[in-house]
């Protein structure tokens, strides 16, 4: 079945506009600390998804071990995570987001969420109506993409 030019030209828009948008999302004032966007990353999945194995991070997050070593040293650091030794693996290492590091990680996501409502706020009732009807399906769309929504 061959695709008419609105199917063909879907996949690529939504691709870019989910791009500017996780771009423009990754700006934090975060306290005024100098975070980079990988350090965020990890902090809010450390947050979200830990303890975690070093290994489910890099793999989360997509970083080579040089990156993640740096990144990890720089958020411990920071006393944003700790980092222990698998009991049962020596050669494993565990991280956990600490007290500050929740506290920074919730303000972090809650920038982003006042500026995506702030953002929706200033969209006619039309938009915001579109944008919340399109919801159950961007979500299976990420399911989709994450290998989950089969």
């Amino acid at each position: 079945m061959a695709l008419n030019a609105t199917e063909l030209e879907t996949a690529p828009r939504l691709r870019a506009t989910v791009g500017k948008l996780s771009r423009l999302l990754r700006r934090t004032d975060a306290l005024g600390t100098d975070l980079t966007p990988t350090r965020v990353a990890v902090l809010l999945t450390t947050d979200r998804h830990g303890p975690l194995r070093l290994a489910e991070v890099a793999e989360r997050e997509g970083l080579n071990p040089t990156l993640l070593s740096r990144t990890i040293a720089e958020l411990i650091a920071d006393q944003l995570l700790t980092r222990s030794s698998d009991p049962d693996d020596r050669r494993s290492a565990w991280v956990q987001v600490t007290s500050a590091g929740h506290e920074l990680a919730e303000q972090v996501r809650g920038e982003r969420t006042a500026a995506v409502q702030g953002a929706i706020d200033n969209l006619d009732a039309s938009d915001q109506a579109l944008i919340e009807a399109a919801m159950p399906a961007l979500e299976r769309l990420a399911q989709t993409l994450s290998g989950d929504g089969k």
